[in-house]
């Protein structure tokens, strides 16, 4: 099993002064310590349950530039993109010089978006829930569309493309992958089914996992996809660091794995994520490694 590293909160202690430093040194210790994947989120306001707008947030495709210079190994995504922040034509471009600035490590991360406060504070349209989900199968469409050799028009309902030029090219082919995170039975996995390269579920049990995972199965038999073909991730399995509970996470991780779960993602915890990080890639991304 995989690990993925989720850097969710910038608000550690004396972060005003030490954000950026961090922020390097936890990625750094991921990249060189065999972290498979490095995420952060697609937010302009924090989530309320980390503090809401009054902390700190990266934008999160600038951060993932930043964090491409600084790594050479772990792959780079958003958890997730929210399908409302870009319009697709440029998200696709964006993924693009993402994936070649890195030498092809870029993963398109992309859900349908909820933070309905940082919209409205921030003056972007927030439509309803059918329609984002609406948006975000075109966006879909269109992103696969110019990772292709058709650079001709795209006319859905919500958007019109005249032309889907992208150049230069991906490295990663036939396309950057693309990941799409949610649990929703009837809308989100049937998109995976359709159209994504791996899932991102809530992880937590094995048993509602599992659940997921045969809906996803009879979505893949409904559209003619091969379920195998598709990246089983997981996040928000707990801690994976405090010695007294690193074996009870270990013993998740195996049910889990038994699964099909290939990559689990974790969120950095307590004020010193550069510790936490050195124990995971220490004591935990081995074991995991042997599921």
């Amino acid at each position: 099993m995989k690990v993925g590293l989720h850097y969710a909160n910038f608000s550690h202690p004396d972060w005003a002064h030490t954000l950026t430093e961090r922020l390097t040194e936890t990625v750094t210790i991921a990249d060189q310590g065999g972290v498979d994947l490095v995420t952060v989120m697609d937010h302009w306001f924090q989530m309320e349950n980390l503090g809401g707008p009054a902390e700190p947030m990266l934008e999160g495709y600038t951060t993932l530039g930043y964090l491409a210079a600084l790594t050479s190994r772990v792959r780079l995504s958003l958890l997730v993109t929210g399908t409302t922040y870009r319009h697709p034509g440029l998200l696709a471009k964006t993924v693009t010089t993402l994936d070649r600035l890195s030498g092809g490590r870029a993963m398109l991360g992309i859900g349908a978006a909820w933070y309905d406060r940082e919209h409205t504070g921030l003056g972007v349209p927030f439509p309803s829930t059918s329609e984002r989900f609406e948006r975000l199968e075109e966006t879909l469409q269109i992103c696969r569309q110019m990772w292709s050799a058709d650079n001709g028009p795209y006319d859905g309902r919500h958007y019109q493309l005249a032309e889907t030029v992208c150049v230069p090219p991906p490295i990663r082919q036939p396309a950057p992958p693309i990941m799409i995170g949610g649990s929703g039975e009837r809308k989100t996995l049937r998109l995976v089914a359709r159209y994504a390269d791996a899932c991102n579920l809530f992880g937590d049990s094995a048993e509602v996992v599992g659940h997921k995972l045969d809906v996803l199965r009879r979505h893949c038999d409904d559209v003619g996809r091969d379920y195998d073909t598709i990246e089983k991730t997981v996040i928000g399995a707990g801690s994976a660091t405090a010695p007294e509970t690193s074996e009870e996470f270990l013993t998740r991780m195996a049910a889990f794995a038994d699964l099909g779960v290939e990559l689990v993602t974790i969120v950095p915890t307590g004020d010193d994520p550069v510790a936490w990080t050195t124990h995971l890639v220490e004591k935990i991304v081995p074991r995991l490694a042997e599921l």
